[in-house]
C-alpha cells in the first residue's frame, strides 16, 4: 500500500522531472539562435527553473518529514543539496536577469545549459 508520504514524495519527483525537461529543453531549442546572435530565454526555461528550485526545497522537506516517521530511512546529505541548490538558484538568476533581452549572449546561455547538466551530475554520481 503506498503511503500519503510516498504519493507526495513521488508526484514532486515527477515535477522536479519536468521542471528539468522544461528547462533543459529550453535551452537546446535555443542552441540554433545562437550562431545568428538571435538565441534568448523562452518561458519555458523559466518556468522550468522556478519548478526545479521549488520542488527540489519540497522534496528536502519530504525526506525530512518522512525520515522523521521512521528513524530507520537514510539521512540527507546536506553539502549535495546546499551545491545544488546553489547551482539551481544562479541558473534562475540568470534566467530572470535575461527574459527581457532580445537576444542572450552564448556565454550566458551556454553556462545556464552547463549548470543544468552539472546538477543532473551531482544528482546522479554523487
Amino acid at each position: 500500500m503506498i503511503t500519503t508520504a510516498t504519493l507526495l514524495t513521488n508526484a514532486t519527483v515527477v515535477l522536479h522531472f519536468v521542471g528539468l525537461a522544461a528547462l533543459l529543453g529550453g535551452f537546446l531549442v535555443q542552441i540554433k539562435a545562437l550562431k545568428p546572435g538571435t538565441a534568448k530565454i523562452v518561458p519555458a526555461m523559466i518556468h522550468g527553473a522556478w519548478t526545479m528550485l521549488i520542488t527540489g526545497l519540497l522534496l528536502v522537506g519530504l525526506h525530512e518529514w518522512t525520515s522523521s516517521l521512521d528513524p530507520a530511512a537514510a539521512e540527507i546529505d546536506n553539502i549535495k543539496i546546499a551545491v545544488k541548490t546553489v547551482v539551481v538558484t544562479v541558473v534562475l538568476v540568470l534566467v530572470m536577469q535575461n527574459r527581457k533581452k532580445e537576444s542572450v549572449k552564448s556565454g550566458t546561455l551556454g553556462l545556464i545549459g552547463g549548470l543544468t547538466l552539472l546538477n543532473v551530475v551531482l544528482a546522479v554520481f554523487w
